[in-house]
């Protein structure tokens, strides 16, 4: 008969573990436990482990001591399945304890060789230094003469005292020397075997479990908690055949989750799984304070001035020029990689890796495929000359999983050539997604200014304009035929007195305030093979004359 222990139905921690004592005659039983799934959130992780025992009939209380010190204690649960009815009682987290070392005694004794060694070491330096001082003295006591009446030795004999001194002062020095070197190795293994063998608290985190048996029985526990050193982090590969006359453009998305964990545990051979759920962002929306609307200190004066001319600084650069494709190879089996199992629910997504897979706590990341999906893309070409006159291709799609598309690096391939990387904005279903290609050099785009005017309106001059007109040529270079979308900027007044109208020979265009953003003008349209096309573009700003004005981006 198969009975499913009934799961803790409080907090599965006890949080007052004074008070939460096991039954009198409880039998204690040491036990290890195995990491068996693990499912990674990108602030965080659930671990899963498996304890498997034969468990003796009565009261008994199981005590693990291989969980990590970062558990969140909190979140423990304990649950599993025996032959006979099986009760938890109380879940109790021990902090780890100093611990002395099993062989103080040996360590002691070493030490105290050491010690002795050091002393000796000492003495022969003291010996040393004595040698030293008394040929130093030789040689400043000497007589003049060294004669049996005084009188001076030959030349050579003075040499060979000098040199004895030397040697004598040399020698002392050199055993000195090696001695010190000897008590310098001794002191750093003294300071090694004292660090030794003071307490240190271990490594690991004791669990306890209170269980109750009818009878003796085998039984196993999961025992599940939450760390927080863990996360992943999604990676895209965005791989564009642009198609031709007789092939249609396709595009293949492939996720990808970068898993990175330093919980102190290895997670060897588990059942693996990434989850959009994010645990540190608590269960609550924040609680909003009153907002008071007060007068501002007085800005900084600036000084008067025209409309700037100045376009903005190029900041985009053309992608290389497309590479030209591999020849075949005899190969034509191409290596596919295994991928995950989606699990969606109304307010998540779990991705689930097939088989199993080991990630050590300092391994570093480690990038697992998770989802592929091939779509047919809407191509366009964008530029925006008043910053960058180059083109680039953009792909654009709807998406349609029940799995959002969270922010992530994607790396971005155009006819299997790698042109760069990009970032993957959040999407959700039915949400539209947009992603450059790289600059596309068979579409040529120019913008020209035709009439810049400053001046005064009105007999009697009461206010300052600014006018101007521009014209940016398109010219498609392909041989099909392709849409085209050019983005402009019309300046913005947030003052009653600043007036900015569009004038009349401007190109009407197709979108304005464009993804809603202010000023943004769009000409969107299809482009034949060869065909050129211009679009006018023109406004003028009006503002009271005794005042200048700035055009700056907006914040």
């Amino acid at each position: 008969m198969r009975t499913t222990v009934h799961q803790l139905s409080t907090t599965g921690l006890v949080l007052l573990a004074a008070l939460a004592v096991a039954p009198a005659g409880a039998t204690d039983l040491n036990v290890t436990s195995t990491v068996d799934a693990v499912t990674v959130y990108p602030d965080g992780a659930s671990v899963t482990r498996v304890i498997t025992l034969d468990l003796p009939a009565g009261d008994n209380t199981l005590i693990a001591k291989d969980f990590p010190l970062t558990l969140d204690a909190g979140s423990l649960r304990v649950e599993g399945e025996a032959g006979t009815k099986l009760t938890i009682g109380a879940i109790d987290t021990r902090p780890p304890r100093p611990v002395p070392p099993a062989n103080l005694s040996e360590i002691d004794k070493r030490i105290e060789a050491l010690k002795d060694e050091r002393a000796n070491w000492q003495g022969a330096i003291a010996a040393a230094e004595a040698r030293r001082k008394f040929a130093e003295r030789f040689a400043e006591a000497s007589p003049a003469g060294l004669g049996e009446k005084g009188e001076a030795r030959p030349l050579s004999e003075w040499r060979a005292a000098f040199a004895a001194v030397s040697e004598e002062v040399a020698a002392a020095d050199t055993a000195i020397r090696d001695a010190q070197r000897k008590q310098r190795e001794i002191d750093r293994e003294i300071a090694r075997l004292q660090s030794d063998r003071s307490a240190k608290p271990p490594a690991k985190l004791e669990v306890r479990i209170d269980l109750a048996a009818q009878a003796a029985t085998k039984a196993k526990l999961r025992v599940t908690y939450n760390v927080r050193n863990a996360r992943w982090t999604p990676l895209y590969d965005a791989r564009l055949d642009t198609g031709a006359k007789d092939r249609k453009p396709a595009l293949e998305l492939v996720r990808r989750a970068e898993i990175v964990q330093h919980t102190g545990e290895d997670w060897s051979n588990v059942t693996l799984g990434v989850s959009t759920v994010r645990t540190a962002r608590g269960g609550n929306a924040p609680e909003l304070k009153t907002l008071i609307v007060r007068y501002p200190q007085p800005p900084r004066p600036m000084a008067a001035g025209s409309v700037s001319d100045a376009a903005p600084a190029r900041t985009m650069k053309a992608a290389a020029p497309i590479a030209a494709a591999p020849p075949q190879s005899e190969l034509s089996e191409r290596a596919e990689e295994q991928q995950a199992s989606v699990e969606a629910s109304g307010f998540q997504v779990t991705f689930r890796i097939p088989g199993r897979v080991s990630l050590g706590a300092a391994e570093g990341a480690k990038a697992l495929r998770i989802g592929t999906a091939t779509i047919a893309p809407d191509l366009l070409v964008r530029s925006a000359p008043v910053v960058d006159p180059t083109a680039f291709l953009e792909a654009s799609f709807k998406h349609i999983e029940d799995a959002p598309l969270l922010p992530g690096r994607v790396s971005i391939y155009r006819d299997g050539t790698f042109v760069g990387r990009s970032r993957m904005a959040a999407a959700s279903k039915d949400e539209t997604v947009r992603l450059g290609f790289g600059a596309d050099d068979k579409v040529k785009i120019e913008r020209v200014v035709l009439k810049r005017n400053e001046g005064s309106a009105g007999l009697i001059v009461t206010s300052k304009t600014d006018e101007r007109s521009f014209k940016t040529s398109v010219r498609n270079g392909h041989d099909v035929p392709i849409r085209i979308a050019i983005e402009d900027q019309l300046p913005v007044s947030e003052n009653e007195e600043i007036v900015v109208e569009m004038l009349p020979s401007t190109t009407p265009p197709t979108a304005t305030n464009l993804r809603d953003r202010r000023g943004v003008l769009e000409w969107a349209f299809e482009a034949k093979p060869g065909e050129a096309r211009d679009i006018g573009f023109a406004w003028r700003v009006k503002w009271p004359k005794d005042k200048g004005v700035v055009m700056t981006p907006a914040g």
